[in-house]
């Protein structure tokens, strides 16, 4: 059964940069495509980048492009999203999510495993 748990949220200023960390345990991140999404409170959850398994994908949503990046360590089974120039509307918890597909997934149902969440507050 696989594990994924997120860490690296916190509170940024406008502009400011966090980090965030999907360690996975249980699955080989390599044989998944990885996704960051995100749920604002009152608003649906959206998906804001993902990764494909076989290096040749990514996906990022027209909020974020140019602002975040995802990469992959498969050595240590970790997905990251690196979010710079943040913005108050990028206030979410955040949610890593993975599909055991080599495909870009764009399709939240077609997840297999979740985290738990990690917190991102963006304010002045």
């Amino acid at each position: 059964q696989g594990q994924l748990v997120e860490s690296g949220g916190g509170l940024a200023q406008p502009g400011g940069s966090l980090r965030l960390s999907c360690a996975a345990s249980g699955i080989s991140v390599d044989y998944y495509a990885i996704g960051w999404f995100r749920q604002a409170p009152g608003k649906e959850r959206e998906l804001v980048s993902c990764i494909s398994s076989s290096y040749v994908g990514t996906y990022y949503a027209d909020s974020v492009k140019g602002r975040f990046t995802i990469s992959r360590d498969n050595a240590k089974n970790t997905v990251y999203l690196q979010m710079n120039s943040l913005k108050p509307e990028d206030t979410a918890v955040y949610y890593c999510a993975a599909a055991r597909t080599m495909n870009v997934v764009t399709t939240r149902q077609r997840y297999d495993y979740w985290g738990q969440g990690t917190q991102v507050t963006v304010s002045s």
